[in-house]
Formats: C-alpha cells, sequence, structure tokens
C-alpha cells in the first residue's frame, strides 16, 4: 500500500485521529499518578478526581459574591467577545477584501496600508487599544479584530487577484459592469476562501482573547486561568485549557460543515 494514494473511511479516520488522544491522555494519567506516588500533595499534575472535584463547584455551585455560576459564565463572557470580534473582523474582510482584491487601483492603493498592518504583532497593539478604547469590552473585541482581520484581507484579496482574468472579461463581454462582475463572478469564488480564512483565525483569535482578558477583565476564560495561576491551580487551569480546545473544535467542524453544505462545488477535490 502506498501511503500517498491511501485513503481511510470514515470509521477509521475517526480512530486514527482519537488515538493520540487516547495516548495523550494514558500519559498525562501515568505521568501524574507517578508524581502523586512520590509527593501526594502534588499540584502539578493533578489526577482526574482532583480536576473533577475543583471543577465541580465552578460548574454546578453558585458564586456567592456574584450569584453566578462561574465556568458558564466565563464561557458566556468569552465566547461573546470572540464571536463580536470575529463576525466584525469577517465583515470588514468581506467588504474591503473583495474590494481589494478585484479592483487593481485599490489594491494599489490600500494594499500597502493592509500590509503594514498585517505585519505589527496585535499584542504589541493591546495597551494603546487599552488607551484609546478604555478597560472595556471595546478594547479586547478591537484586539481581536485588528488580530485577524489584516490576514484576512491579505488571503482573500490575493486569492481574489488570482482567479483567472478571462472569467472577468467574459463578464464584461456580456454587459455586466465592475460591480456586477464583482458580485457575480469574484464574490461567489470569494466565500468558500473566506470561511477557510475564518477557520484558520481560530486560533490566533483565541490567543488575543485570551491575552486581553488576562489583563483586563473580571469574567471570561482566560481572566480565570490568570486568576487562579497564583494558586497553582492546575486542577482548574489544565480543565479550562481543554475546554477551549474543545470549543474551537467545535467552532472549526462548524465552519467546515457550513462550508460544505453552502459552497460544495468547492470541495470537490477534497477528501
Amino acid at each position: 500500500m502506498r501511503w500517498v494514494t491511501a485513503n481511510p473511511g470514515r470509521g477509521r479516520r475517526i480512530l486514527l485521529g482519537a488515538l493520540p488522544l487516547a495516548v495523550l491522555a494514558l500519559g498525562y494519567i501515568i505521568a501524574a499518578a507517578a508524581r502523586h506516588a512520590d509527593n501526594p500533595a502534588d499540584k502539578i499534575l493533578p489526577l482526574p478526581g482532583a480536576m473533577a472535584a475543583a471543577m465541580a463547584g465552578l460548574l454546578f455551585q453558585a458564586d456567592p459574591l456574584s450569584g453566578q455560576y462561574l465556568f458558564w459564565a466565563d464561557t458566556l463572557a468569552s465566547l461573546w467577545r470572540l464571536g463580536l470580534g470575529l463576525g466584525i473582523a469577517t465583515a470588514s474582510t468581506l467588504l474591503v477584501g473583495v474590494v481589494v482584491g478585484s479592483l487593481p487601483p485599490v489594491r494599489a492603493t490600500l494594499g500597502p496600508l493592509v500590509t503594514a498592518i498585517a505585519v505589527v504583532p496585535p499584542i504589541a497593539l493591546l495597551p494603546i487599544l487599552f488607551i484609546v478604547f478604555g478597560l472595556g469590552e471595546t478594547a479586547k473585541v478591537a484586539l481581536i479584530v485588528v488580530g485577524v482581520a489584516p490576514f484576512m484581507i491579505r488571503d482573500v484579496a490575493g486569492h481574489i487577484a488570482a482567479l483567472p482574468r478571462e472569467q472577468v472579461v467574459k463578464a464584461l463581454t456580456l454587459a455586466a459592469n465592475s460591480w456586477g462582475a464583482i458580485l457575480r463572478v469574484t464574490l461567489p469564488q470569494a466565500l468558500p476562501r473566506l470561511i477557510e480564512g475564518l477557520r484558520l483565525s481560530l486560533g490566533p483569535a483565541w490567543v488575543f482573547l485570551i491575552s486581553a482578558e488576562a489583563i483586563a477583565a473580571d469574567v471570561g476564560l482566560g481572566y480565570r486561568i490568570f486568576l487562579v495561576r497564583r494558586y497553582l491551580a492546575m486542577d482548574v487551569i489544565l480543565p479550562y485549557v481543554a475546554w477551549i480546545a474543545v470549543l474551537a473544535v467545535v467552532m472549526d467542524f462548524a465552519l467546515s460543515q457550513v462550508s460544505r453544505r453552502l459552497f460544495g462545488w468547492a470541495h470537490l477535490g477534497a477528501r
């Protein structure tokens, strides 16, 4: 069997994908058990039972001060900030990226600016955002937008610019104007790329969100992780990190399914 041509079925793909996770979980349990055998008070690698006990209080017991179930309050706050930031970034990309990619004069004018913004580390802009927007929600959402929108704009614009020029010429010869060619030729081909760019931006978006919440927030997944780290509460930190990974995977899968259902033609060559 040649590995480069092997195409495992759906069941085998699920099994192969679950195997590394199972090995990782087993390795962690073995390492944690070994550390606790030497030191029962070890906090670095908590056992699953300790993590379950710590998380039970955050999941099912209301906080005496706020009256909130902290785990769910943190999750909702982070998802709201992330969703709003990604929504604004996606809308900006749909507008700016399509125009920059479709119109060469606009690309010559705005292309260098988009590139300059994209290469600046977004975390370096965080103090500026806090000064301009304050310590509220606006700065956190703005960091996500500034962090992912330039990358998505460059990706979509580059994809559109690389489309065969003959497609636009044919549309123009059929009496379409410039905006008609954009709407009928470039936009339909840009939308699958936009969703793919959004999927690739999920990881950086989570990084920017956690960074902003760690510095200035009173609720959120990142806030909770950095709050309990001073107590070496790995029994809370590790489940929170795992939960962030689960949310990111679910979001990525949902976007993949949306793209396949709406733009199946763009995935004909994918396996």
